[in-house]
């Protein structure tokens, strides 16, 4: 997988500008960076007894700001920068829901347990097998 990303973006580097890439990634990025303040926003409010390593303090002021300053970043870079975030998540959807739900072991009712004591990994049904 690292091999075939480095070559698609070997390609893209090849054929596009710099300054185009960095725009993309840019977007990408800002778009992240916002969906991660909204999540944290959203879990503060619906499982406030979760355990945290760390906290934000003053979440309520920190998560809007940094919603509103990725947004505004967001809508100040080119706008063909910003038409391709939803091409790409709309290719995402596709794979995901083509290939990767169907196939995941998370969809399959398996789940990866690690063994903290001797550092291996067990593969563990989530529903047992009917008789």
């Amino acid at each position: 997988m690292t091999i075939l990303t480095g070559v698609i973006v070997a390609v893209g580097a090849a054929f596009f500008p710099v300054g185009q890439l960095a725009d993309i990634a840019n977007a990408g990025t800002l778009y992240a960076f916002l969906m991660v303040a909204v999540a944290v926003m959203v879990l503060r409010r619906t499982a406030p007894d979760r355990k945290r390593d760390f906290r934000t303090p003053m979440l309520w002021l920190v998560g809007p700001a940094t919603i509103g300053g990725c947004a505004f970043l967001f809508l100040n870079l080119p706008s063909a920068a910003m038409m391709v975030l939803p091409v790409w998540t709309v290719i995402g959807l596709v794979v995901y829901f083509g290939y990767g739900r169907r196939n995941s072991h998370l969809g399959q009712g398996i789940v990866e347990v690690i063994d903290d004591v001797a550092g291996e990994e067990t593969m563990i049904p989530i529903h047992p097998p009917k008789a």
